[in-house]
């Protein structure tokens, strides 16, 4: 594999998730020879980034924003930029100009195996990946001389309270103390102060969601009824915005009640399981009630308010989603899976491709095989154990991810030539 250092890379990092991982990367980073500035748009960013004299506050107005971070790539004499999200207007500029001057672009994202795995790819993530353009055999290939036996789909989200509170105080900071940046403006279409309300709101509310949660999921779980499970993402989302159809989530909303109303036996019926994150911007429990009184459904149909995906997937016929990473677990016990959107998983021998009704009446099942085949390629490439938010999670992280970023090929080039670094996936920090 060779000796790989810092020495003589120059990182830009641009936002990421919140909390304290990019600036503990860094400091890994900084000793191994290589030197690290951060770019901030907010008070957020300055919140979590304790190294004053590497910060680079942004300032400027968004239309003054290329010419910004074209100038600090010649002033810094930039190798790399480092971002988690690579479709935010603010990434997606960036990422361009890079790529046009040969700085390697590092992209973090949440884990397609989530929850105990983060991505990291490099120039793009989700429908932006190398895998959107890499058939199954071309993963076989790669792992003909590999033999890892794979751990099991988790069946938890991980570090959700964390992730809450990280964001909880990411916009405090930006709406308590943003003074200095008066052109900023959030990527999404809320308001940070209408973020921070809800993140406050989720916080509060979390006990009363969980009681709601165990008694719809008992209820199911119970109900002795056979069901086809819809797996709900975030209205907000870069995978759902920017990789598939609908334009708002009440159009998938009405397509799968539709669909089921159409083509489902009628004594089965339809769950809705909402994102783990799901703050409550879109009433997704009010559109589904009217929805399914409108097609004669509403005795059949129910939600779920986030909770844990496996006691939902044990039970179910069929899964459904726009392009939902957790549909992977779903793939991983050999469920039939429809998805609208463009994904990583995509491939024609895992999802079906039939019209909604269809699948809803007789399901096609993915090729089980292949798909083990293709998860195991995952997981020896781009799915790295750990997380963002927890620190047990932050530290299984950066043990890997370090070496992974100063490597001379990314993770799938690196697999296919026999460069990958040794992966740790089978002993799960406690």
């Amino acid at each position: 594999m060779g000796k790989s250092t810092g020495a003589n890379r120059r990182f830009l990092v641009l936002q990421g998730p919140h909390g304290p991982f990019f600036a503990q990367l860094a400091r890994h980073m900084r000793e191994t020879g290589a030197q690290l500035w951060r770019v901030g748009f907010n008070q957020g960013d300055r919140f979590f980034w304790p190294d004053r004299s590497t910060y680079l506050p942004y300032l400027g107005t968004p239309d003054q924003w290329p010419d910004w971070v074209t100038q600090v790539f010649d002033d810094k004499d930039i190798t790399d930029i480092v971002l988690y999200g690579d479709t935010r207007p603010i990434h997606a500029q960036a990422i361009a100009i890079a790529k046009s001057r040969g700085i390697m672009v590092h992209v973090f994202e949440e884990g397609y195996l989530r929850p105990h795995w983060v991505t990291y790819e490099r120039d793009g993530s989700n429908g932006n990946s190398r895998l959107m353009d890499t058939q199954l055999q071309e993963m076989q290939d790669a792992l003909a001389q590999r033999d890892l036996e794979l751990p099991a789909a988790p069946a938890r989200w991980g570090d959700l309270r964390h992730h809450v509170y990280y964001g909880f105080l990411y916009h405090a900071a930006v709406m308590l103390a943003n003074w200095r940046y008066r052109n900023f403006r959030p990527h999404r279409s809320l308001s940070v102060r209408q973020e921070f309300r809800l993140y406050l709101a989720r916080l509060f509310f979390m006990p009363a969601h969980a009681l709601q949660r165990m008694i719809a999921t008992q209820r199911i779980k119970y109900g002795g009824f056979p069901y086809h499970l819809v797996l709900l993402q975030l209205e907000h989302d870069a995978s759902f915005q920017m990789h598939g159809p609908f334009d708002t989530g009440a159009e998938f909303l009405e397509e799968c009640v539709k669909g089921f109303a159409e083509g489902a036996e009628t004594h089965h019926h339809l769950v809705f399981k909402a994102h783990p994150l799901e703050d409550g911007r879109m009433s997704q429990r009010t559109i589904l009630t009217k929805l399914a009184k409108e097609y004669g459904v509403k005795k059949r149909v129910h939600y779920v308010r986030g909770g844990k995906l496996a006691e939902l997937l044990d039970h179910t016929r069929s899964v459904v989603t726009v392009n939902s990473t957790a549909a992977q677990q779903a793939l991983w016990r050999g469920l039939p899976l429809k998805a609208f959107g463009k994904a990583v998983f995509s491939k024609p021998e895992f999802v079906s491709d039939q019209p909604l009704d269809q699948f809803f009446a007789a399901p096609k099942r993915p090729d089980s095989k292949a798909y083990r085949d293709y998860r195991h390629y995952l997981l020896e490439s781009s799915q790295i154990t750990g997380g963002f938010y927890a620190s047990r999670a932050r530290r299984r992280l950066l043990r890997q991810v370090v070496d992974m970023m100063l490597a001379k090929d990314d993770p799938y080039e690196a697999l296919s030539r026999g460069t990958a670094h040794p992966r740790h996936h089978l002993r799960l920090v406690k």
